[in-house]
């Protein structure tokens, strides 16, 4: 074999090499994304419990969520986190850890219903072992400071549910109520909502991801933080001042979150505060200046954070959105 002969099968074996490289990096990448786990959906007789991992829940406010829970033909267990009291929070980090640790390990429990938000599960986070959640997956459910664990059993590779809580089930909306049903259950979940200015057009499909924005931006850099690659972001917050929406969501897109992002949708951006001297630009407007840039599909005003419709989503579900100038919808894979 001449040096030319020898020279041509080697470039051949490096592009084979490097085709097949390709494939298998797609077939992989394609692989990580559809592997979420999906919990057993609920049936009637299964249980759910309902527990703090938060702030506290001391009032005699879960008559309205045990009724509802019946009605469904679920059964309640109530959490021993519910009616501690330790300044915000209830009880301690090593009580509120050890009744989420107690339901987690439960296989007789189906769900675990988070009762509120406020702040404090990433107080709790590094004390829970899933090693039994793992043999046993279900669904955690709730939103606002829930975003912790969304996002840590994201990076797990399980789903769970973004939704209505149960201090909030009085003043929930029906729409809001039923897609909890539906989320749990295991129904066909879909969205349509009318058209917005700010919105983007473009359809794409990809991963759920995300939750409240504040608790993004905190858990960036830790072992619970989300990979953004090809996903779908979902963002709503409470009650922050207009310049630190702008921090965050720069930060987002300085961690090359944004970027790689296939679309977002905004929910509702709640209670939002100024300075004296005005940012000069409202939340949605900020998400939008920041985003801008990027080719992907955003949906603004989304119904779901905390408002009174608040609807589910399933975190880690793969997810379609087309969003055009008669409105978006939003289709649940399953």
């Amino acid at each position: 074999m001449n040096l030319k002969s020898f020279q041509y099968l080697k470039n051949r074996f490096v592009i084979c090499k490097i085709v097949f490289l390709t494939f298998a990096l797609q077939s992989f990448t394609c692989q990580s994304q559809q592997n979420m786990i999906t919990p057993p959906y609920l049936q009637k007789g299964d249980t759910i419990a309902i527990l703090a991992t938060a702030r506290k829940n001391i009032d005699d406010n879960l008559k309205p969520t045990i009724d509802l829970l019946h009605s469904w033909g679920l059964k309640a267990v109530i959490g021993s986190t519910i009616g501690l009291d330790v300044n915000q929070l209830a009880g301690t980090d090593e009580q509120r850890a050890a009744d989420f640790q107690k339901q987690l390990d439960n296989p007789n429990i189906k769900a675990i219903w988070c009762v509120r938000g406020g702040y404090g599960t990433v107080r709790m986070i590094d004390l829970l072992d899933f090693t039994k959640f793992k043999q046993h997956p279900k669904w955690v459910v709730g939103f606002s400071d829930v975003t912790v664990l969304h996002n840590h059993l994201n990076t797990m590779g399980y789903k769970s549910i973004h939704g209505v809580m149960p201090v909030t089930i009085p003043r929930a909306t029906p729409d809001a109520i039923s897609s909890m049903k539906s989320a749990l259950f295991g129904e066909p979940l879909s969205y349509t909502v009318g058209p917005d200015k700010m919105n983007r057009f473009g359809k794409a499909t990809g991963e759920l991801v995300g939750g409240n924005l504040s608790i993004l931006y905190s858990l960036l850099g830790s072992p619970s933080a989300i990979d953004c690659k090809d996903k779908i972001l979902f963002i709503e917050d409470l009650d922050e001042y207009l310049y630190h929406i702008d921090r965050m969501m720069m930060n987002l897109r300085r961690n090359g979150c944004i970027e790689n992002l296939k679309g977002i949708i905004v929910g509702a951006m709640t209670k939002m505060k100024d300075n004296e001297v005005p940012w000069g630009k409202n939340a949605v407007e900020i998400v939008d200046d920041v985003t801008k840039k990027y080719n992907i599909p955003v949906i603004f005003n989304f119904p779901a954070g905390h408002i009174q419709d608040n609807r589910a989503l399933i975190m880690g579900n793969t997810i379609t959105i087309d969003v055009n100038a008669s409105g978006s919808t939003v289709l649940f894979n399953q």
